[in-house]
């Protein structure tokens, strides 16, 4: 922060009812099995994990999924960021997710020692019902939908090879389905038994044995070589399941025949005043162990072979609800009700390295967190485990960097926590040295040292500065609140106390409370500057509505019903599914006389004009649902032919029928001209809303952007922000990046990289003044039409951005962005330094400190912007206000200890 910076009128509102939904089932995507063949030729391949990061899918109790992607450049180890919201998947209204489950669409073609990205996956999801789902991730809807045949689905797990996909269900079978070639059908069912199957896990596969040779005539020596050769090819590829494991509710574990359907051995666990024991997770080891957590908070480690009890650990105070297993298969995660997160290790004896052979070692339980304050329902953990034969698994690399492994865990607070896990045993051999930790936290990487963070919540709020409105989107409804005046008392963006109380209402009241009629939870909503357009929407319709100010102050909304009509007669037919006049997201210019629209499903981008009595379309835009070609990640200009029937990623190639990606965030520009459109595989589109034509294409960037913003002083330069807090400015005009902003990341403190959260928002303080009502209506200054008029004596506030996360604020001068940079201060010598200046240099902690200054006691952010000059409004949620709301956590006393 400036240390001349003027104080800032700051409306601080806790008072916002927004609530995230809790979190109840985690997965990432399985690691594809390697080659036989290759292994038969001797062509082994080395194979580093470390490579790549997959994407996390969090399921949550109202039923919507979200996309979670690796904010990390590729070949980079760390990324501060770590997992960011990519996209959400809206769920069904009413629904719920209970488990989720990962499979790569083509294993068969799918490259060994690739970690699959969201286009080689198949997203299954089930919330307590009968129904399995299967998501199009492309799309963000439901793709198909399958009974379970067999009631309510406890439990699902997809086998090692993705070719099969487990149900456990309500009436006491276990049902198969079939997922090759992009299928979904019933398979096979597994005989009955009188128990509900809580939890299921596959047995390790192994390779499939030889057909038996048959002797036969030797004519044709030759033909009946080539063809024994393929067939022994095919079969060498293959790998087969032999076994599967499950949990019920009558206290006991099964070991199941995939082969025959039939259960071959039952370990019973332990009883407690005769009620039945809940076995509600159930895992394998590679090889063969199995791990078990029931419902009296024990958790058993059995023989396969023998089907008897190893080792048992009374390790909880209640329900183990949820296990995991390392990714070298030594150490077991398990969780549950009484929040607490425990860590088995298997430590060897003798001179054996082995980890996996029994006889030789033995579990131990070796740590314990408790990072949660109330229940944990899902444990995952990246890398994940691949349950293959000692003989069969891949070596790393020698010399790579060994990366540690991440602790995903999630519960009823709602918050998914990132957790270095290196085993202790790793720390100690010389691979020590060459630990990294993917969260750049701390030095520490093992699980009982290392520090743990949140994924911070995404923002659903928006602020109408003109009419100083707050909007808050709920699944189903929505809340909008008034900014009535300026704080009497002005507190100082600088760590300083205000004596303001952030908890009381004065200055603000709620103008309106909305219920909407929905057939998903809300996916986008907006409000326009002036505060007369109210738009939401879910994935299938779109409702505007018209805020009209009664006599006593309150809002009354009236909906625009000729919206509907007027969308379908623009919007194409998306296959056999009927129109859908859903929105992906939405924008306003500042007059508010338009309203700009990004079709969910077919992701047309429609202008509408909102001067007219009714709606009318001015002009619809296809850029997004044209292909364009790739080389690498970056689209090649000038490439939307539309005689390309597909679209290139390198060497992967995404058909035209899997639907055009979403439109994900708009911008546009302060003086109205300029609209800015990002999609999911971030191309950047740039129209030109006074004479409403398409008018260039933006470099693609490596991340669709998480801020999109005009410059207020430079209408037409383009600020964006990625996932991780990098910035790139484009001059839209020009449709290229300005000389000055080819290196802007340099001259940018590195603690704005470093942060924990990335950049939610930027917000510019407007100038004086922003503008001027006529007769109510907005009508921009000279100032705004002509933004250079004032460039040669620019003001402080002009030059200054807010750049604000979940957990942090910070502000920029914009002079470092462009030539306004300050030269570094000459050193005291004879010799004279011959030509212009350097650049200061930014990793001095010094110029940090004095340039840029994080404040961090405002947390969790939703929302910052500007209302006026000197004068902003921000909107808090403490996760304190969240968890109070929740039913009370576990506790057990602990009598007669200290």
């Amino acid at each position: 922060m400036t240390e001349n910076s003027p104080p800032i009128a700051l409306h601080r509102c806790r008072f916002v009812n927004y609530s995230p939904s809790p979190i109840t089932a985690l997965a990432f995507p399985p690691l594809p099995l390697p080659s036989l063949r290759d292994r038969k030729t001797g062509k082994e391949r080395e194979h580093d994990r470390g490579g790549g990061f997959g994407t996390l899918v969090v399921g949550h109790a109202n039923g919507d999924i979200d996309l979670l992607e690796w904010t990390g450049e590729d070949g980079e180890p760390q990324a501060p960021q770590a997992w960011h919201i990519r996209k959400t998947l809206p769920g069904p209204h009413p629904s719920k997710v209970d488990s989720v489950a990962l499979t790569i669409r083509y294993p068969d073609i799918f490259p060994s020692g690739t970690v699959p990205s969201c286009s080689d996956l198949r997203l299954f999801s089930s919330g307590g019902g009968s129904e399995l789902l299967e998501w199009d991730i492309a799309r963000s809807s439901v793709r198909r939908t399958i009974s379970s045949q067999g009631g309510s689905i406890w439990s699902m797990a997809a086998n090692p090879a993705s070719t099969v996909l487990a149900l456990g269900c309500e009436d006491g079978s276990v049902r198969l389905l079939s997922l090759e070639a992009d299928t979904l059908q019933h398979h096979r069912r597994f005989d009955r038994i009188k128990s509900r199957i809580l939890s299921i896990a596959w047995g390790p596969p192994i390779p499939r044995q030889p057909k038996p040779k048959i002797n036969g005539s030797i004519g044709n020596k030759s033909n009946q070589k080539e063809d024994s050769k393929s067939d022994s090819e095919d079969e060498e590829d293959e790998w087969v399941d032999s076994w599967l494991v499950t949990g019920g509710s009558d206290s006991s574990l099964r070991k199941w025949d995939v082969s025959t359907g039939r259960p071959t051995d039952r370990m019973g666990t332990d009883k407690m005043k005769g009620e039945k024991t809940l076995v509600w997770a159930v895992g394998v080891l590679a090889d063969g162990t199995i791990i078990s957590g029931d419902s009296l908070g024990t958790v058993k480690f059995w023989d396969s072979i023998t089907c008897t009890q190893t080792h048992t650990f009374t390790a909880h105070g209640a329900d183990v609800l949820c296990l995991t297993i390392g990714p070298d298969g030594t150490t077991v995660f398990t969780s549950g009700v009484d929040q607490k997160i425990v860590q088995f290790n298997y430590v060897t004896s003798g001179t054996s390295t082995s980890a996996l052979n029994a006889s030789v070692g033995r579990w131990v339980q070796s740590a314990s967190r408790r990072m949660h304050s109330h229940d944990v329902r899902a444990l995952v953990m990246w890398p994940p485990h691949s349950p293959l034969p000692p003989a069969h698994r891949q070596k790393p690399s020698p010399g790579a960097p060994c990366i540690a492994p991440i602790l995903v865990s999630g519960g009823l607070d709602m918050s998914v926590v990132l957790t270095p896990a290196l085993p202790a045993s790793v720390t100690t051999s010389a691979v020590a040295a060459r630990v990294v930790n993917p969260l750049a936290t701390s030095v520490a990487t093992t699980f009982e040292d290392s520090y743990y963070r949140r994924i911070p919540y995404s923002s659903v709020l928006s602020i109408a500065k003109g009419a100083r409105l707050v909007l808050c989107m709920h699944e189903t409804g929505l809340n909008v609140w008034r900014v009535l005046g300026i704080p009497s008392a002005a507190m100082v963006i600088d760590g300083m106390d205000s004596s303001t109380d952030p908890e009381s209402r004065e200055g603000w009241e709620s103008v309106l409370e909305m219920e909407l009629s929905v057939h998903t939870n809300l996916i986008a909503s907006a409000l326009s500057d002036d505060g007369r357009w109210l738009v939401a929407s879910d994935l299938y319709e779109t409702k505007l509505f018209e805020l009209n100010k009664t006599q006593s102050g309150d809002i009354k909304p009236k909906r625009v019903r000729s919206l509907t009509s007027v969308l379908e007669a623009q919007i194409p037919i998306s296959g056999s599914k009927p129109r859908s006049t859903g929105g992906s997201c939405f924008a306003f210019p500042p007059d508010s006389s338009k309203m700009v629209i990004a079709s969910a499903t077919t992701s047309v981008v429609l202008v509408l004009d909102l001067s007219t009595a009714e709606p009318t379309v001015l002009r619809r835009f296809d850029q997004h649902r044209k292909p364009s070609l790739f080389s690498g990640r970056r689209v090649i200009r000038g490439s939307n032919r539309s005689q390309s029937q597909s679209i290139h990623h390198g060497d992967e190639i995404t058909p035209e029928s899997n639907g055009p990606p979403p439109v994900v965030r708009m911008a546009v520009s302060p003086d109205g001209q300029w609209l800015v459109t990002s999609d999911d595989l971030c191309r950047m589109f740039v129209f030109n809303l006074d004479s409403i034509q398409y008018h260039t294409t933006l470099p693609s960037l490596p991340h669709p952007p998480n801020v999109m913003i005009f410059i207020p002083e430079r209408p037409q330069m383009l600020m964006t922000v990625l996932p991780n807090n990098t910035v790139h400015v484009y001059d839209v005009e020009h449709g290229e990046v300005p000389s000055w902003a080819h290196d802007l990341n340099s001259r940018i403190p590195k603690q704005l990289f470093s942060t924990p959260d990335p950049v939610m928002g930027v917000s510019f303080e407007p100038m004086t003044p922003p503008h001027r009502l006529v007769n109510g209506d907005v009508e921009m200054t000279d100032l705004l039409q002509n933004p250079f008029s004032r460039l040669s004596t620019p003001s402080p506030s002009q030059k200054e951005a807010i750049f604000w996360g979940s957990s942090w604020l910070c502000k920029l001068k914009l002079d470092w962005l462009g030539k306004y940079a300050e030269p570094r201060k000459r050193r005291k010598s004879g010799a004279k330094q011959q030509g212009p200046a350097p650049r200061p240099d930014l990793q001095n902690s010094a110029y940090d400190a004095r340039n840029l200054r994080m404040v961090t006691h405002y947390r969790p952010i939703l929302a910052l912007d500007f209302l006026g000059p000197g004068e902003m409004v921000l909107v808090e949620r403490p996760l304190v206000d969240v968890l109070s709301k929740l039913p009370p956590a576990f506790f057990k006393p602990k009598y007669g200890q200290a």
